[in-house]
């Protein structure tokens, strides 16, 4: 059921935003196709861009999140800093964890690559359960990394 969902959303994420080179507007529209899409397993689904040597809150739907966040902090620095997609199944026992909401529990972040090579942004997803994600949904959001950087010409 789930792999169908994604498969859907990732045509639906290129139809959304083909044409559309305006960074803001196409990263808006992903974040809410993708919290739409899973509104029972995602708590938070955003992007944080890559600015002046840290990350900085981008497009996002859920609650209130932190605006700053430097290479190699919290989940989504470090996977900025790695390069990879992280899993994380409870986000209490991930080192140096950025709390900007205690119900957030388990988190996925996945790294979006601009045709240089460098890390542009990243998508960043929480789940108020724990062990929410695994090896189907970082298969399909960085299909849908993929899809972002290309669209935006990164």
């Amino acid at each position: 059921m789930k792999e169908k969902i994604y498969q859907l959303l990732v045509e639906q994420v290129s139809s959304l935003i083909q044409g559309e080179t305006d960074e803001s507007a196409v990263l808006s529209n992903v974040s809410a196709a993708l919290h739409d899409a899973f509104l029972e397993r995602f708590f938070w689904v955003g992007f944080y861009r890559v600015c002046d040597g840290e990350l900085l809150l981008g497009p996002f739907q859920g609650p209130v999140a932190c605006y700053h966040i430097g290479l190699g902090k919290g989940v989504c620095g470090t996977s900025w800093q790695r390069r990879e997609t992280l899993i994380v199944p409870d986000v209490e026992q991930f080192p140096g964890h950025i709390a900007c909401s205690s119900l957030s529990r388990s988190e996925i972040v996945v790294p979006i690559f601009g045709a240089d090579g460098e890390v542009r942004a990243v998508i960043d997803i929480d789940s108020r359960d724990l062990n929410a994600f695994d090896e189907t949904d970082q298969c399909y959001l960085e299909q849908i990394a993929v899809v972002i950087a290309r669209q935006l010409g990164w």
